[in-house]
């Protein structure tokens, strides 16, 4: 009796901590509908803009947590994003041959802003966001490395990506 009415308590012990968990992140936001305005691009990479812009919007309905929105007029937010700088850095290079690289680092910043459409409200303007991916020159066709323009080519979407799941987080995240 006494052994049955210890492994009830303890049962009952796990089962109330379960009582009050939610599932998802818990946050909430003042707003419910953004609207995210065309990339602006001072950064050096052209083909980037149109890429990162369905990227964040992609983003933001997958998140589920916010609708995106077509006009600012039907917006309670607007999320303005400007690219600023892209670049590359040399990470590893050959042993036998130190002026050619073998990896770079790539990296993408931007800045956002958040605001109400008539910008009376400002929830965070110019916070800087960074994206950082690696690429290889390896060639693994013929052995040379060759392959730094492809290579960064085929990144530009995972810096979108990396970029836009940042802006949420920086959007939806308690701050």
């Amino acid at each position: 009796m006494k052994a049955a009415a210890s492994v009830l308590l303890v049962a009952a012990s796990f089962l109330t901590g379960c009582g009050h968990y939610v599932l998802g992140t818990g946050s909430t936001t003042a707003f419910k509908r953004i609207y995210i305005e065309p990339v602006v691009n001072h950064a050096s990479l052209p083909q980037a803009v149109a890429l990162i812009s369905t990227e964040l919007r992609d983003a933001f309905i997958r998140d589920g947590r916010l609708s995106v929105v077509n006009s600012p007029e039907d917006a309670e937010v607007i999320l303005s994003v400007t690219l600023g700088t892209y670049g590359r850095e040399v990470a590893t290079v050959l042993p036998n041959d130190t002026g050619l690289a073998r990896k770079f680092n790539l990296n993408l910043s931007a800045s956002i802003t958040l605001s109400t459409p008539n910008a009376d409200r400002v929830y965070f303007k110019d916070r800087p966001l960074i994206a950082t991916k690696q690429v290889f020159t390896d060639n693994p066709q013929t052995g040379a490395f060759d392959n730094q323009l492809r290579a960064e080519y085929q990144a530009v979407p995972l810096l979108a990506q990396s970029l836009s799941s940042a802006a949420v987080s920086a959007v939806l995240d308690v701050w």
